[in-house]
Parts: structure tokens; sequence; C-alpha cells
């Protein structure tokens, strides 16, 4: 079983211990009719997250985490079949012990699309970048009111002021440098932030990490996971993920994505909720980025401009 984790230092003790996960998710699947199946846990993400043999995807929360739980649960079981590109079908979700939550879904098949990338011709990847376009697209257009009880961050203003209060301090706990820090006030003041934006459903971290590729399908996209992260917002918040590890400010193919998408958005915009993102980490992006600006506005080009 599972011991009891309420803070991060319990967790960092635990979740990273096979020890301890390896039996606890054993025993779930077991109760959940999938014994048997050979368990192999990923690499990446926050929370244990296991392949159940060739069918199935565990995932596993503890009970600091239930909030992201019940996102996932509720999301994938709105989306399934609703969006031109895979999305994990739901198969069970609920309590287990202690606290930890559990989501059980299909897993899909195909190739992680970050480490495809280098292999994957250029042709290729400009079809992918239209793929993703018309899945946003569609992720958007939803009607996203029935997951606004489950999802943050309720009013976007009020999000959007607390982000804003907190933002120069955010990045100064990263150890941005202070010719990037004296920007930041002027910049949001005047960034081109809508009062009343649509409310869309966002995945929030639309990048390579959370896509699936297959090769022998031309790489085409053939899933989009990790949905723990979403929220109900403005569809532009969604484009800075997409901006920075998607395209990663490649003009070309973000012009692709956002022709498939089927409207462009400011530059200007993207790089205000660049800084008021939830995970926003500027010094992080600029040395994965390297970008040759050093004004928030030519970065805003840089990043997020079209060709």
């Amino acid at each position: 079983m599972l011991p009891l984790v309420e803070t991060d230092e319990q967790g960092d003790a635990v979740l990273a211990d096979e020890a301890v996960m390896r039996p606890g998710a054993e025993a779930l699947c077991a109760r959940l009719g999938v014994r048997g199946a050979v368990l192999e846990r990923f690499a990446e993400g926050s929370v244990p997250v296991y392949a159940v043999g060739t069918e199935h995807v565990l995932k596993l929360f503890p009970a600091p985490s239930a909030r992201e739980a019940l996102a996932e649960e509720r999301v994938l079981a709105f989306l399934e079949g609703r969006l031109p590109v895979p999305t994990p079908a739901l198969r069970a979700a609920g309590e287990y012990v202690n606290g930890w939550r559990y989501v059980l879904m299909s897993r899909l098949h195909g190739e992680g699309l970050a480490p495809a990338w280098p292999r994957i011709p250029q042709g290729a990847r400009e079809r992918i970048a239209r793929d993703c376009g018309e899945a946003l697209a569609a992720l958007h257009a939803l009607d996203a009111e029935p997951l606004a009880d489950a999802l943050p961050p309720g009013a976007w203003p009020a999000f959007l002021a607390r982000q804003r209060a907190g933002a120069l301090a955010r990045q100064r706990e990263r150890g941005l440098p202070e010719a990037w820090l004296e920007q930041i006030p002027d910049f949001l003041a005047t960034a081109p932030l809508p009062a009343t934006p649509q409310r869309a459903l966002l995945h929030t971290e639309f990048m390579r990490e959370h896509l699936i590729t297959d090769p022998a399908d031309g790489w085409r996209l053939t899933g989009l996971i990790d949905f723990e992260p979403a929220m109900v917002g403005d569809p532009a918040y969604d484009l800075v993920a997409v901006g920075l590890f998607t395209t990663r400010a490649d003009p070309q193919l973000l012009g692709r994505l956002l022709t498939a998408y089927g409207r462009p958005f400011e530059p200007r915009l993207l790089m205000a909720y660049t800084l008021l993102h939830v995970y926003s980490n500027l010094p992080w992006y600029l040395r994965e980025l390297r970008p040759s600006a050093r004004t928030l506005d030519d970065l805003a080009e840089e990043w997020f401009g079209t060709a």
C-alpha cells in the first residue's frame, strides 16, 4: 500500500522510490482487474505514471495533488473522441488509500514527439505544426463551462491580477538578470491583455513532451496527453507553451500552426502571458532558446512572430 504524503518533502522521499511505489501500483492494478500486465514506469512526470502492459496507463496522485487527479479525470472523460488527435480514454478513476487518487486510462501508441523531433524531416514537421493548430482550434472551440467547476482559475481577470502582482518577484526568485527585470512592469502595463476573453478549455502545456507521433503514419500526431494542469481561460494562454516548446521560436512553424488554427495572435500578448503563466520561468526559457533579443518587445517578436 502507499504511505500518507502530505507535504512536498514527504513526496520527494516517496514518489521516486520504486520499492514503495511499485507494490502499491501492482495492488491497485489487481483491484482494477488489470493484474498480470507488466508495469513499466515512465521516466517523465511530476507524479508516478506506469504503462500497464500495452493497453493501459496508470497515473498515481498523492493527496496534495488531488485537484490535478480530479482535473485529469474530468477532462479525459469530457474529451474522448472530440478532437482530431486522439486523447487517452478514461477507464477508471477514484480514491485509493491514504489520500492517494488514481486515473487509469487507455495507452496511446506511437513515439514521444520530443525525442523523435531530430529525426523528423522538415516537411513532416510542417504537417505536425498544422495538426497541432487544428487540434488546438478544436480544443478551444469546445464549450468549457461543464468543466468550470473542476478547473482553475475561476474568474480570469482576478487570476491575471494575481499573476501580475507576483510577476516581478517570481522572475527575480528564478534568477532573472536585472536588465530584464526592470522591463517587466512597463511591458505588462502596456500589454494588450483582453478584458473579457473567450473562456476556452486550455491544456496549458501543449508541447512536444505531451504529444505523440507515429513514423509509420508519416509522422502524423497520434496522441495528446497529460491534462492534469488544464484550465479554463483565454485561448492565447495556450500559445505560450506552443511558441516556446512546440515550435521553439521557429516563425515558419508557428505560422503554419496558426494558419491551421484559424487566427493570428499578437506577439506582445503571448509574451505577456509568458510572464503571467503559472509555470513562468523566463531565465530557463532564455537558456533553452538563446535569443538575440535584449528587450521584451524584441523577444516577443523573436519567440512569437510568424513567417
